[in-house]
């Protein structure tokens, strides 16, 4: 890890201890929903833990009910926060849950967690995919960077110059004679397989993954990388999975939120609606807005004429081949 990483945690003492540090506000709740365990705590405003992370064991059968009363005891644990950061294990899409495939459950799909996780704590919260969150607070920001995170399954991120690109979902991709990444390098199959030979299969889904992408740099993180024995190539690091809390600083860096796609921008609820209710209230900004948009109004109308002239012109065109040629040319 470099230097800039080990900023956002909490510092060590002499003994390698890690000691919580508490800096200038706002507060955010960091919350990492694994398909084996909870885990959160709170950041400052530099990113940095304020309390070491505490963690307890998902709840199964794993229903939206159920998990979001796990977070709140979880919670309940911890100093006050003004924000809520998320990472959820499966697609997330407008604070939306796409997939759960740790949870399987049908009431996951089109579930609006962002939004019930703020109704129940009553302060705004963004969500992303945890392999994404984990992302954010390991890369440089330079060149194609790629995030795989080894814990329950397989989560991945993928990074163009510090731009999310969206989300691949190869936990559910064949990999192997049938199998998924998730099944092959999943938590079942260390246990299933021992770490020797899990090691191996972790080699060869790192060329897998450089052969399909051509990555500069590929991290590894989740709680498995710690069994990690093998020589890695040079091009591949092992990261703290404390990034999977202290990346959800970067949920609520206005700049680095807004290189993310636009579908999976998830701040809800709460602040979008002050937002909007004080956009209404305010003759001011309602003009400004109204001026704002005329602009990109003027520029659909323009396209709209340059398409119609376009179009125009390829029917004379056309009207013009299929004209009959005069008998004085019809003799040439």
């Amino acid at each position: 890890m470099t230097t800039r990483h080990r900023r956002r945690t909490a510092r060590r003492d002499a003994n390698g201890t890690r000691r919580p540090c508490r800096g200038p506000a706002p507060y955010t709740l960091a919350i990492d929903i694994g398909g084996t365990a909870l885990k959160a705590s709170v950041l400052d405003g530099h990113g940095c833990m304020i309390v070491e992370r505490i963690r307890l064991p998902t709840p199964y059968p794993c229903s939206p009910k159920v998990l979001l009363r796990a977070l709140a005891k979880l919670t309940d644990l911890l100093p006050s926060f003004d924000r809520i950061s998320i990472g959820f294990p499966g697609v997330v899409r407008r604070g939306h849950v796409v997939t759960a495939p740790h949870f399987s459950n049908k009431a996951w799909r089109g579930y609006p967690l962002a939004t019930a996780v703020q109704q129940v704590m009553q302060r705004p919260a963004r969500l992303l995919n945890d392999a994404e969150v984990q992302g954010l607070g390991i890369i440089a920001g330079r060149g194609l960077e790629v995030v795989l995170t080894l814990g329950t399954g397989l989560g991945s991120a993928v990074f163009d110059d510090g731009w999310l690109a969206p989300h691949l979902e190869l936990a559910q991709h064949p990999m192997h004679n049938g199998e998924t990444y998730n099944e092959y390098v999943g938590n079942e199959a260390l246990h299933r397989h021992g770490k020797k030979k899990w090691n191996r299969r972790v080699l060869h889904t790192i060329e897998v993954i450089e052969s399909l992408l051509n990555y500069d740099v590929l991290y590894l993180g989740g709680g498995n990388a710690r069994h990690l024995t093998v020589e890695l190539p040079r091009n591949v690091r092992i990261a703290s999975n404390d990034n999977g809390i202290t990346g959800g600083i970067h949920l609520w860096d206005e700049a680095r939120w807004r290189t993310l796609p636009r579908g999976k921008r998830g701040h809800i609820g709460l602040e979008h609606r002050q937002r909007r209710g004080a956009g209404s209230s305010n003759s001011v900004a309602g003009s400004t807005n109204s001026a704002t948009a005329r602009p990109a109004l003027e520029r659909q109308k323009a396209s709209s004429r340059l398409r119609r002239g376009a179009n125009s012109a390829a029917r004379g065109g056309a009207l013009r081949l299929r004209r009959p040629r005069a008998a004085d040319e019809r003799d040439r």
